[in-house]
């Protein structure tokens, strides 16, 4: 049965005021220290040669190198997911890279969901507790399929998502199958991308209009699949109570 931690651990308010001292010094630091700039396409394309040679002389390491800081970057919410993903296509080839980034984004995304949920729920819960019976009513029928559109859904930002998500009861088993599931396609586009590096200039250039719309289609299928079985249940119903 899917566990989900609706009330934070002992310790209270401290926990959850300790990790969110924690959340913004690091985030801090990473701007501070000016960490955002080497997570950009022209730092990528310029350290290519040298990111390469690692990865072929210590593929191990690499390898759990690139995971660990994807994670870290998409669990703290910084900038630079997209570009995480380009680079596990270009230092891993696209079957490997896939696995990596797909692995990697679904526990960061799990790591900033339950962040939220720690730090932010409780005090959202009881202060706008009336109001979000049907709201989190609602998540329980169909919050899964509400996720696996937003995560399909490139304009929204993957730590909105997980801020969001993190303010709900899904389980935490269900928000990550259904994130993994959800970036899937996105993940397999841009690590394509990285495999041919040399030829984007720029990430609006993985991502063409038709892609996009093709996403935002494929994520709407299952939850409009679901009212549409919805209405006809209870059509089915209604005729056979006359």
């Amino acid at each position: 049965m899917d566990q989900t931690p609706s009330t934070p651990p002992r310790g209270g308010n401290a926990f959850r005021i300790a990790l969110a001292a924690v959340l913004v010094l690091a985030a801090a630091g990473f701007f501070g220290l000016g960490l955002d700039a080497y997570l950009t396409l022209p730092a990528l394309k310029a350290g290519l040669g040298a990111l390469r040679q690692w990865a072929q002389a210590r593929p191990l390491a690499s390898a759990a190198g690139y995971f660990a800081l994807y994670a870290v970057v998409t669990g703290l919410g910084l900038p630079g997911a997209a570009v995480m993903t380009v680079a596990g296509g270009a230092l891993f080839g696209f079957a490997q890279g896939v696995v990596l980034a797909s692995f990697a984004s679904t526990l960061g995304a799990v790591l900033s969901c339950l962040s939220a949920r720690y730090v932010l729920r409780q005090w959202v819960q009881a202060r706008f507790g009336a109001r979000l019976v049907a709201v989190n009513a609602g998540m329980e029928r169909e919050g899964a399929f509400y996720l696996f559109t937003m995560r399909l859904l490139p304009a929204l930002p993957f730590w909105a998502i997980n801020l969001l998500m993190g303010l709900t009861p899904m389980p935490v088993r269900t928000y990550a199958w259904v994130s993994q599931a959800g970036m899937l396609p996105a993940t397999m586009v841009f690590i394509y991308a990285g495999t041919r590096l040399a030829l984007v200039e720029s990430l609006a250039d993985v991502l063409s209009p038709g892609l996009i719309t093709a996403f935002a289609l494929l994520g709407l299928f299952p939850l409009a699949a679901r009212r549409l079985m919805s209405r006809l249940a209870s059509w089915r119903r209604e005729r056979g109570q006359k």
